[in-house]
């Protein structure tokens, strides 16, 4: 836990501590933010001629403003950064459905090719026995022809 702090800061040019568990430089900005706003204040001059408490009140109704738009900003980026998130874990969602399919046609194919392969082997010993089978009635024929000459002629 970070210890409590003493810083000096300047407000309107007056001096302040303040305490608390933040950063001297955190305590700092939020002076600067106060005397930003002072400042924008004053370079009205309409604001100049309000009391002093109507003043006070301007500026915190001006400050609480821009807290609230802040608010409605962040509360605006965080529904953008869950709606994104939500994209990104469907995105991946597909990815990895997507991965698994590709894995999956990728063995299909290889399965087709190897059995395809194999058909082209049987195709081929097919043939081949086809053709032997071929080549042996046109033998067979051949040698029965030259048989049936030979008897005639003797």
């Amino acid at each position: 836990m970070a210890s409590k702090a003493d810083v000096q800061v300047i407000i309107n040019g007056k001096v302040y501590t303040l305490s608390g568990y933040e950063s001297e430089e955190y305590l700092q900005r939020v002076a600067a933010y106060l005397n930003n706003k002072i400042m924008e204040f004053d370079h009205v001059e309409d604001y100049r001629r309000f009391s002093p408490d109507m003043r006070s009140v301007l500026l915190q109704l001006n400050i609480a403003d821009d807290y609230f738009k802040a608010r409605n900003q962040t509360e605006r980026l965080e529904k953008e950064i869950e709606e994104r998130d939500r994209e990104i874990y469907e995105l991946k969602h597909d990815l990895i459905s997507n991965q698994i399919k590709q894995e999956s046609d990728e063995k299909k194919r290889k399965e087709l090719e190897s059995e395809n392969k194999e058909l082209l082997l049987n195709k081929a010993k097919l043939e081949a026995t086809l053709e032997d089978a071929l080549l042996g009635k046109v033998s067979n024929k051949k040698e029965l022809e030259n048989e049936k000459g030979r008897s005639g002629r003797h």
